[in-house]
């Protein structure tokens, strides 16, 4: 049993598939790049260790938190110690309006509070529950929904930011569907988009914790305890190059062209993003691989400065903004890592720049030091940083990012109609149901269930 793709959702894949089968099969995981992990990665800045990608995980979702605990990390699960974020947006920091789902106010009060949009797009908002219906029978845009009901500076100013600072994507393109599926299913009953976000914020469970959690250790140590805990054979440095289904199974190969290596499979799931999984399946499942390719992926950096606690006239108490596209300005999102997660506190301030959107690849080709410039500009200019940091880091995520576009749960759904057929063959990863930790964990599940379905009651592959 062969694993392509050491991301943690190749890495969950075979803890899963031994969480199923035991000893009675063998599992190998085959990574291209030299290290397992993926986005997860953790490193030292001013000799602390600190996430270089992800840094939290929803904790509402059980996968992610189950998956930790099982592989032995459970005591190191940390919850946040301050979440209240704000919005730069027309020349200052404005507070995230309480009551609202991703972006979409349900409280108008709140919203006036914040002074996020102007009294003119204020005055917009409320309309929506007087216009005609706004009808939604296919997938349509987030970006067209939401300014069809609430207007555009809701939509630039709430809605824009946050989904930027999820999937580094456009509002114009997301799907609604994929990306806002309570407001979605709502939206086919309700007319009004202001009662279907006050019906699921009053809906929401009042004792459910906090909405993100992480690892003391950071989120980058997560992947190595899943693949020791797999018992797997995990393989560095081996990119797969051709998948081809035999008599028995599944034939991959790997190694340099000239002198290419065989490995022979009962069974193979393909955990690697978009492009690369459609090139693997174009010979054998070529309607999955073309679906698979029209995947748009968006790139991204995190640039991580560590600042003396006296570079900052007055300390930050939130855990960090999102800056609108309509700012115009290079860094879309900072999160104050050491106010919001205690464990990282001590003599430094630890920040967390986000820079880059789908459709910004010319200002993520600056080189390292330019983007470190713009990272201590934003600092200087929104908190009034004094002097340059002790340290910094930037981590380059090129492709990182998957956009569930409109069509998105459609052509999930042809996907794997498609893969289905092939005995055997399973796929998972984040460009599926959801980037986030858990949501990777559950299709890994999915893809190992599938695999196991496979084994006789005797613990041989049906295919030997």
């Amino acid at each position: 049993m062969v694993v392509i793709g050491g991301g943690i959702s190749g890495l969950a894949a075979a803890w899963h598939l031994k969480q199923g089968a035991g000893e009675r099969v063998k599992v190998t995981v085959l990574e291209g790049s030299p290290r397992i992990g993926g986005k997860l990665l953790v490193s030292e800045v001013a000799g602390v260790n600190v996430d270089a990608g992800a840094e939290a995980m929803l904790a509402r979702r059980p996968e992610g938190k189950e998956l930790a605990k099982a592989v032995g990390l459970g005591d190191d699960l940390v919850d946040p110690g301050v979440t209240r974020a704000a919005i730069y947006t027309r020349g200052a920091l404005r507070p995230m309006p309480k009551g609202q789902v991703m972006g979409v106010p349900a409280d108008l009060m709140e919203l006036a509070k914040s002074g996020i949009v102007s009294p003119g797009g204020l005055a917009r908002v409320p309309l929506d529950q007087i216009l005609p219906a706004t009808l939604v029978r296919t997938d349509v845009s987030v970006a067209s929904y939401i300014r069809a009901r609430m207007g555009g500076e809701v939509l630039d100013r709430l809605v824009e930011p946050l989904l930027g600072g999820v999937y580094a994507g456009r509002a114009d393109r997301l799907s609604l569907e994929a990306t806002m599926p309570g407001i979605a299913a709502a939206a086919r009953a309700e007319r009004s988009l202001l009662t279907v976000t006050r019906q699921i914020v009053e809906e929401a469970p009042r004792d459910a914790g906090p909405v993100f959690t992480s690892l003391r250790t950071g989120l980058g140590s997560l992947p190595e305890a899943v693949a020791k805990a797999s018992g797997a054979d995990v393989r560095t440095g081996v990119t797969v190059r051709e998948l081809h289904r035999t008599e028995h199974g599944w034939r991959l190969v790997t190694g340099p062209v000239p002198r290419p290596e065989i490995i022979d499979a009962d069974a193979v799931i393909v955990a690697t993003p978009g492009a690369p999984a459609a090139r693997l399946l174009r010979a054998e499942v070529p309607k999955a691989a073309g679906e698979l390719d029209r995947i748009d992926y968006a790139s991204m950096a995190i640039v991580t400065l560590a600042y003396a606690v006296d570079a900052f006239p007055s300390p930050p108490t939130g855990s960090g903004y999102l800056v609108p596209p309509v700012e115009g300005r290079p860094v879309k999102a900072v999160t104050f890592s050491s106010v919001k997660w205690p464990h990282l506190a001590g003599d430094l301030v630890l920040v967390r720049c986000s820079i880059g959107r789908i459709g910004e690849e010319q200002l993520l080709q600056r080189d390292d030091p330019e983007l470190v410039s713009l990272a201590t500009a934003e600092m200087g200019g929104v908190m009034s940083v004094r002097g340059l940091p002790v340290d910094t880091r930037v981590s380059r995520w090129g492709g990182a990012l998957p956009q569930y576009n409109v069509g998105h749960l459609d052509r999930v759904a042809r996907i794997r109609a498609a893969v289905a057929v092939q005995p055997g063959l399973a796929v998972c990863g984040a460009a599926y149901d959801g980037l986030g930790i858990p949501a990777c964990v559950s299709t890994a599940r999915t893809a190992a269930a599938r695999i196991l379905d496979h084994l006789s009651p005797e613990g041989q592959w049906t295919h030997d």
